[in-house]
């Protein structure tokens, strides 16, 4: 595929998408929204994991606001782009295919909801996280008050719009907004060689599993109690008919798997690892 806002590759079984509109703190425009999509709606079958990540000093500065300034756009017009934001994204989140966001600089407005649709999300220490659409005199369009409130918390999402305040790396990580932080002022792994390492070892799980956790869980999180555990009854039945689990299993009764232990390495950790 051949994009003019995104950048793509393949390392392995990781597909790395970036945006790269560095010049504009990589906002996002109705080009680079369709571009997004795209990517999403055809990733190869190869492709087990997915890294986003973006070209810059900032992740994403979120809507393009000059655009939405010019177009004048009447509110249909801005309901059609906000139902494509959340379409795009719906396909990030439950498009079966883990998606591990790294993150720098401004994850700010739209930026925080296209980091809220990713899996795992890894900052650089630099990161810093805001909704400023109450200064701006507009709402969320890209789905935070889905994805992102329900990450936070419906109140604190509230109070972050209506404040337009800065939230730093270490609260967000606090938060949930961020699942690791790199600093490499006390060792730590540069992000996205941290974000590569995680994003290669999910693809090394199997991927009927690895779909069951991105698809269902957050759907089942919408459910009734009753519903959830039927649902969740009817995937691990899925699951468990895939080709791998008797040779995983059988790893492991085998004595030939890792151990989940503190010291087994099974894990990652921001700080670079032996060897």
């Amino acid at each position: 595929m051949s994009f003019q806002y995104l950048k793509t590759a393949e390392i392995g079984a990781v597909g790395v998408v970036t945006l790269d509109r560095a010049s504009k703190r990589n906002a996002i425009d109705e080009a680079t929204l369709a571009e997004i999509e795209e990517y999403f709606s055809s990733v190869p079958d190869h492709i087990k994991a997915i890294l986003l990540k973006a070209e810059g000093e900032h992740f994403c500065a979120g809507l393009d606001l000059k655009e939405h300034f010019d177009k004048k756009r009447t509110p249909v017009e801005f309901m059609r782009v906000c139902q494509g934001w959340h379409r795009a994204f719906d396909k990030i989140q439950f498009g079966g295919i883990p998606v591990i966001a790294c993150l720098q600089g401004a994850v700010v407005g739209g930026g925080l909801e296209l980091a809220s649709a990713a899996h795992v999300r890894v900052a650089d220490v630099s990161t810093y996280f805001a909704l400023p659409e109450g200064t701006r005199g507009i709402f969320t369009g890209g789905g935070a008050t889905v994805r992102t409130a329900r990450i936070v918390s419906a109140p604190r999402m509230v109070e972050m719009m209506l404040t337009g305040r800065i939230v730093d790396v270490h609260e967000g990580h606090r938060l949930g907004l961020a699942h690791h932080v790199c600093d490499p002022a006390r060792g730590d792994m540069p992000a996205a060689e941290f974000a590569l390492e995680l994003a290669q070892k999910i693809a090394g799980n199997a991927p009927l599993s690895n779909y069951a956790m991105v698809t269902s869980i957050s759907r089942i999180a919408d459910m009734s109690t009753t519903d959830g555990l039927f649902a969740e009854g009817l995937m691990i039945a899925v699951v468990q008919s895939g080709d791998e689990v008797q040779q995983r299993v059988g790893e492991f009764v085998a004595k030939k798997a890792a151990k989940v232990k503190p010291d087994s390495g099974a894990g990652l950790a921001p700080q670079r690892l032996p060897g």
